[in-house]
Protein backbone atom coordinates (compact mmCIF):
# COMPACT_ATOMS: atom_id res chain seq x y z
CA UNK A 1 0.00 0.00 0.00
CA UNK A 2 0.86 3.48 -0.65
CA UNK A 3 2.16 5.81 2.02
CA UNK A 4 0.80 9.18 1.79
CA UNK A 5 2.86 12.86 2.68
CA UNK A 6 1.52 16.29 2.75
CA UNK A 7 3.83 19.01 1.13
CA UNK A 8 3.63 22.76 0.52
CA UNK A 9 5.86 24.52 -1.47
CA UNK A 10 6.57 28.33 -0.45
CA UNK A 11 7.35 31.75 -2.48
CA UNK A 12 9.38 30.87 -6.29
CA UNK A 13 9.58 27.10 -5.71
CA UNK A 14 6.23 27.23 -6.99
CA UNK A 15 7.17 28.32 -10.06
CA UNK A 16 8.19 24.26 -10.38
CA UNK A 17 4.47 23.17 -9.74
CA UNK A 18 1.37 22.87 -11.61
CA UNK A 19 -1.19 25.18 -11.11
CA UNK A 20 -3.25 22.96 -9.05
CA UNK A 21 -0.38 22.27 -6.31
CA UNK A 22 1.15 25.72 -6.71
CA UNK A 23 0.30 28.29 -2.91
CA UNK A 24 -1.41 25.02 -1.50
CA UNK A 25 -0.94 22.22 0.69
CA UNK A 26 -1.15 18.60 -1.10
CA UNK A 27 -1.25 15.09 -0.59
CA UNK A 28 1.51 13.10 -2.48
CA UNK A 29 1.85 9.45 -2.48
CA UNK A 30 4.50 7.38 -2.39
CA UNK A 31 6.03 3.90 -1.99
CA UNK A 32 8.95 3.20 0.49
CA UNK A 33 10.93 5.74 2.22
CA UNK A 34 12.57 8.38 -0.13
CA UNK A 35 14.44 10.70 0.87
CA UNK A 36 13.81 14.38 1.30
CA UNK A 37 15.71 15.28 -2.02
CA UNK A 38 14.79 12.52 -3.82
CA UNK A 39 10.78 14.17 -3.15
CA UNK A 40 11.10 17.36 -3.89
CA UNK A 41 12.94 16.54 -7.40
CA UNK A 42 10.70 14.18 -8.13
CA UNK A 43 8.19 16.91 -8.01
CA UNK A 44 10.23 19.01 -10.22
CA UNK A 45 12.01 21.34 -7.69
CA UNK A 46 15.78 21.24 -7.73
CA UNK A 47 17.55 20.69 -4.87
CA UNK A 48 19.67 24.04 -5.42
CA UNK A 49 16.24 26.19 -4.76
CA UNK A 50 16.14 24.69 -1.14
CA UNK A 51 17.14 26.45 1.75
CA UNK A 52 14.91 25.31 4.59
CA UNK A 53 12.94 22.03 4.82
CA UNK A 54 10.60 21.57 8.06
CA UNK A 55 9.04 18.36 8.41
CA UNK A 56 6.09 17.58 11.31
CA UNK A 57 8.20 21.33 11.97
CA UNK A 58 11.47 20.40 12.21
CA UNK A 59 14.01 21.28 10.46
CA UNK A 60 16.02 18.65 8.36
CA UNK A 61 18.45 17.89 5.66
CA UNK A 62 18.23 16.55 2.37
CA UNK A 63 18.74 12.57 3.71
CA UNK A 64 15.57 12.91 6.17
CA UNK A 65 13.49 9.54 4.90
CA UNK A 66 9.94 10.46 4.44
CA UNK A 67 7.31 8.57 6.33
CA UNK A 68 3.32 8.40 6.32
CA UNK A 69 1.65 11.06 7.19
CA UNK A 70 4.79 13.63 7.24
CA UNK A 71 3.91 17.50 6.61
CA UNK A 72 7.35 18.84 4.78
CA UNK A 73 6.99 22.64 4.20
CA UNK A 74 10.08 23.18 1.79
CA UNK A 75 11.52 27.13 1.47
CA UNK A 76 13.20 29.05 -1.24
CA UNK A 77 17.36 30.07 -0.66
CA UNK A 78 17.29 33.09 2.13
CA UNK A 79 19.80 35.16 0.59
CA UNK A 80 18.48 38.45 2.62
CA UNK A 81 18.45 36.47 5.96
CA UNK A 82 20.55 34.61 7.85
CA UNK A 83 19.21 31.32 9.02
CA UNK A 84 22.22 29.70 9.91
CA UNK A 85 20.96 28.62 13.60
CA UNK A 86 18.09 26.32 11.89
CA UNK A 87 19.32 25.66 8.52
CA UNK A 88 20.01 21.70 7.96
CA UNK A 89 19.73 21.75 3.90
CA UNK A 90 23.27 23.99 3.52
CA UNK A 91 25.56 24.34 6.37
CA UNK A 92 27.86 26.47 4.53
CA UNK A 93 25.70 28.80 2.43
CA UNK A 94 27.43 31.13 -0.02
CA UNK A 95 27.84 34.89 1.10
CA UNK A 96 29.93 35.96 -1.58
CA UNK A 97 27.99 36.02 -4.59
CA UNK A 98 30.29 34.65 -7.87
CA UNK A 99 29.20 32.31 -10.69
CA UNK A 100 29.05 30.07 -13.18
CA UNK A 101 26.60 30.66 -16.26
CA UNK A 102 25.47 27.80 -18.48
CA UNK A 103 26.22 28.24 -22.52
CA UNK A 104 22.21 29.90 -22.71
CA UNK A 105 23.16 32.68 -20.69
CA UNK A 106 26.25 34.86 -22.17
CA UNK A 107 24.45 38.02 -22.54
CA UNK A 108 23.69 37.63 -18.95
CA UNK A 109 26.76 37.27 -18.28
CA UNK A 110 28.26 40.24 -19.87
CA UNK A 111 25.70 42.52 -17.65
CA UNK A 112 26.39 40.77 -14.65
CA UNK A 113 30.49 41.42 -15.32
CA UNK A 114 29.36 45.18 -16.25
CA UNK A 115 27.74 45.64 -12.85
CA UNK A 116 30.87 44.51 -11.15
CA UNK A 117 30.43 40.98 -10.41
CA UNK A 118 32.72 37.99 -10.94
CA UNK A 119 31.45 35.28 -13.50
CA UNK A 120 32.24 32.66 -15.49
CA UNK A 121 31.22 32.34 -18.72
CA UNK A 122 32.55 29.97 -21.61
CA UNK A 123 29.87 29.20 -24.38
CA UNK A 124 30.89 25.65 -24.40
CA UNK A 125 30.90 24.83 -21.08
CA UNK A 126 29.50 21.03 -20.35
CA UNK A 127 26.72 20.36 -17.55
CA UNK A 128 30.03 18.55 -16.15
CA UNK A 129 32.49 21.08 -16.23
CA UNK A 130 29.86 23.63 -14.58
CA UNK A 131 28.98 21.28 -11.83
CA UNK A 132 32.88 20.97 -11.17
CA UNK A 133 33.55 24.62 -11.12
CA UNK A 134 30.71 25.30 -9.05
CA UNK A 135 31.79 23.28 -6.31
CA UNK A 136 35.90 23.67 -6.52
CA UNK A 137 35.49 26.94 -6.61
CA UNK A 138 32.35 27.90 -4.62
CA UNK A 139 30.48 29.13 -7.68
CA UNK A 140 26.71 29.59 -7.71
CA UNK A 141 25.35 28.25 -11.16
CA UNK A 142 22.83 29.99 -13.33
CA UNK A 143 21.01 28.23 -15.84
CA UNK A 144 18.06 27.90 -18.08
CA UNK A 145 18.31 23.82 -17.55
CA UNK A 146 16.75 22.51 -14.45
CA UNK A 147 18.18 19.17 -15.27
CA UNK A 148 21.58 20.44 -14.33
CA UNK A 149 20.58 21.85 -10.82
CA UNK A 150 19.82 18.52 -10.10
CA UNK A 151 22.99 17.20 -9.94
CA UNK A 152 23.90 15.61 -6.84
CA UNK A 153 27.31 17.70 -6.91
CA UNK A 154 25.80 21.08 -7.09
CA UNK A 155 25.08 22.53 -3.92
CA UNK A 156 24.47 26.49 -4.89
CA UNK A 157 22.37 27.25 -8.31
CA UNK A 158 19.68 29.33 -9.53
CA UNK A 159 16.92 28.51 -12.62
CA UNK A 160 16.91 31.84 -14.41
CA UNK A 161 12.84 32.10 -15.04
CA UNK A 162 12.96 35.35 -17.34
CA UNK A 163 14.24 34.83 -21.00
CA UNK A 164 15.08 38.54 -21.54
CA UNK A 165 18.75 39.34 -20.82
CA UNK A 166 18.10 42.67 -18.91
CA UNK A 167 14.65 40.88 -17.12
CA UNK A 168 16.95 38.45 -16.01
CA UNK A 169 19.43 40.83 -14.90
CA UNK A 170 16.80 42.49 -13.03
CA UNK A 171 15.44 38.93 -11.69
CA UNK A 172 19.24 37.88 -10.40
CA UNK A 173 19.90 41.22 -8.77
CA UNK A 174 16.51 40.92 -6.86
CA UNK A 175 16.95 37.29 -6.44
CA UNK A 176 20.11 37.39 -4.42
CA UNK A 177 19.25 40.82 -2.69
CA UNK A 178 22.61 42.53 -4.86
CA UNK A 179 20.96 45.88 -6.27
CA UNK A 180 23.63 47.68 -3.66
CA UNK A 181 26.09 45.62 -4.30
CA UNK A 182 26.43 47.03 -7.51
CA UNK A 183 29.95 48.55 -8.48
CA UNK A 184 30.11 49.01 -12.53
CA UNK A 185 32.90 49.34 -15.00
CA UNK A 186 35.31 47.44 -12.92
CA UNK A 187 35.91 44.35 -14.66
CA UNK A 188 36.29 43.28 -18.55
CA UNK A 189 33.01 42.57 -19.97
CA UNK A 190 34.63 39.90 -22.31
CA UNK A 191 36.92 37.77 -20.21
CA UNK A 192 35.49 38.80 -16.57
CA UNK A 193 39.06 40.03 -15.24
CA UNK A 194 39.52 43.24 -13.19
CA UNK A 195 40.19 46.16 -14.99
CA UNK A 196 43.49 48.62 -14.31
CA UNK A 197 44.03 52.01 -14.79
CA UNK A 198 46.70 52.35 -17.66
CA UNK A 199 47.89 56.00 -19.11
CA UNK A 200 47.16 57.77 -22.23
CA UNK A 201 50.68 57.71 -23.50
CA UNK A 202 50.67 53.94 -23.24
CA UNK A 203 47.54 53.14 -25.29
CA UNK A 204 47.60 56.18 -28.01
CA UNK A 205 48.11 53.83 -30.19
CA UNK A 206 45.17 51.18 -29.99
CA UNK A 207 42.37 53.79 -29.76
CA UNK A 208 40.90 56.12 -32.41
CA UNK A 209 42.50 59.64 -32.95
CA UNK A 210 38.96 61.41 -32.61
CA UNK A 211 38.53 59.00 -28.58
CA UNK A 212 41.93 60.32 -27.43
CA UNK A 213 40.83 64.15 -27.93
CA UNK A 214 38.01 63.72 -25.64
CA UNK A 215 39.05 60.75 -23.31
CA UNK A 216 41.87 61.75 -20.81
CA UNK A 217 41.21 58.69 -18.35
CA UNK A 218 41.61 54.94 -20.17
CA UNK A 219 41.57 51.26 -18.28
CA UNK A 220 43.05 48.18 -19.45
CA UNK A 221 41.88 44.36 -19.48
CA UNK A 222 45.32 42.27 -17.98
CA UNK A 223 43.66 39.20 -19.56
CA UNK A 224 42.71 40.38 -23.23
CA UNK A 225 43.80 43.71 -23.27
CA UNK A 226 40.83 45.06 -24.09
CA UNK A 227 40.93 49.27 -23.61
CA UNK A 228 37.61 51.04 -22.14
CA UNK A 229 37.31 54.52 -21.85
CA UNK A 230 34.07 56.99 -20.93
CA UNK A 231 32.49 57.86 -24.09
CA UNK A 232 28.87 57.07 -25.76
CA UNK A 233 29.15 53.48 -24.87
CA UNK A 234 29.91 54.17 -20.93
CA UNK A 235 27.11 56.84 -20.83
CA UNK A 236 24.52 54.80 -22.12
CA UNK A 237 25.46 51.81 -19.84
CA UNK A 238 24.75 54.27 -17.16
CA UNK A 239 21.44 55.17 -18.25
CA UNK A 240 21.13 51.72 -18.21
CA UNK A 241 22.06 50.94 -14.74
CA UNK A 242 19.72 53.54 -13.40
CA UNK A 243 16.92 52.26 -15.53
CA UNK A 244 17.36 48.62 -14.10
CA UNK A 245 14.67 49.21 -10.73
CA UNK A 246 12.84 52.46 -11.36
CA UNK A 247 11.21 51.33 -7.69
CA UNK A 248 14.97 52.34 -5.95
CA UNK A 249 14.84 55.59 -7.76
CA UNK A 250 14.39 58.03 -5.57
Amino acid sequence: MPSTAYIRFYAELNDFLPTQKQQVKFAHCFFGQPTVKDLIESLGVPHTEVDLILVNGESVNFSRQIKDGDLVSVYPVFEAFDISQVLQVRPEPLRVHRFVLDTHLGKLASYLRMLGFDVLYVNNYTDEVLADISVSEQRIILTRDRGLLKRSKVTHGYLVRAENPREQLLEILRRFDLLNSVYPFQRCMRCNELLVQVSKELIKDRVPPGVLKQADQYRRCPGCGRIYWQGSHYDNMVAFIDRLDPDQSD
